[in-house]
């Protein structure tokens, strides 16, 4: 007789601010190095810029502002995760990345109402893996569809204009 185990999601498991957090590996389409940025003018705080990725001009979010963390050194550690936010494909610049690891459900639970100064609306929850808390951020949720739709403008004027 077969045994039945928990439902188990998969997640990319990375560092920002001295915190572990992990996403579905579902919305996450490659892990980069750091690269050259282009800035582009009059966009929020925590749009560094652009990249072109393969012909593919993506839009680059400092994760560190944009949850209003203190700032970070970019190390040869420090990755861009080229995810999936709601209508939009962004690059997130998180301190480092560590693995992929598959997480039952059943040790998730809701996020507390503040870890770490960035807001629960950001969060799914909190696994539990081993001894170690992973946060899990809830990426449909990192920007508002006002923002996507602003930033998708704001990339295709940015780059009109060159």
């Amino acid at each position: 007789m077969a045994t039945e185990t928990a439902p188990e999601i998969q997640l990319v498991v990375f560092q920002l601010a001295g915190e572990t957090y992990g996403v579905d590996i579902n919305h996450v389409q490659e892990i980069i190095r750091m690269q050259s940025i282009t800035a582009i003018p009059r966009t929020p705080a925590f749009v560094e810029g652009v990249i072109n990725l393969r012909g593919r001009i993506i839009p680059i979010l400092d994760m560190h502002k944009r949850f209003h963390l203190p700032a970070a050194e970019t190390t040869n550690n420090t990755r861009i995760m080229v995810v999936e936010l709601g209508q939009v494909t962004v690059g997130m610049i998180v301190d480092s990345v560590s693995e992929v690891l598959r997480l039952p459900t059943t040790s998730i639970e809701p996020p507390p109402p503040m870890i770490s100064g960035i807001d629960v609306a950001y969060l799914k929850g909190v696994g539990k893996w081993n001894d170690r808390l992973i946060i899990l951020l809830d990426l449909d949720r990192v920007l508002q569809e006002s923002e996507q739709r602003e930033l998708q403008r704001e990339v295709a004027a940015g780059v009109e204009t060159r």
